[in-house]
């Protein structure tokens, strides 16, 4: 049996030129971005990964995010099943936040992004050590 091969995202999008073959390759893509979009979600899957499951273990690991902006980051996230709330009735109530398997999808792409960025940071700043 002969297989096709694997085509990159580019050589799908230039394998023809047909502009609906690019789209198709890019609308993908754009949902993808849509759903881990901004500054906020991946910091905070990571820090839930990391075994932070209260709302103020998460809001202590991730600097500069803010109560109101992590509430809203957190139902987002929630209503893309990629993370589960979990409420406990005990005195005081109790909530955590973990990550669904449908999380675990998010791994190879986290991990892309930290060899990128990390390759990123050598090119642009000689160091991959966080610039202040």
């Amino acid at each position: 049996m002969i297989r096709e091969p694997v085509l990159t995202v580019k050589e799908k999008c230039m394998e023809t030129g047909d502009h609906k073959d690019c789209l198709g390759v890019i609308m993908p893509v754009r949902d993808a971005l849509d759903v881990i979009n901004g500054k906020w979600k991946l910091p905070i899957i990571i820090a839930i990964s990391r075994g932070h499951k209260r709302f103020r273990d998460i809001e202590r690991n991730i600097p500069k995010i803010t109560s109101k902006v992590l509430s809203k980051e957190l139902k987002d996230l929630e209503a893309h099943k990629l993370i589960k709330r979990s409420v406990f009735d005990s005195q005081p109530v109790s909530v955590e936040y973990t990550l669904t398997p449908y999380a675990d999808t998010l791994n190879p792409v986290i991990d892309a992004l930290f060899v990128w960025g990390t390759q990123h940071r050598k090119t642009i700043f000689g160091s991959s050590e966080p610039q202040g």
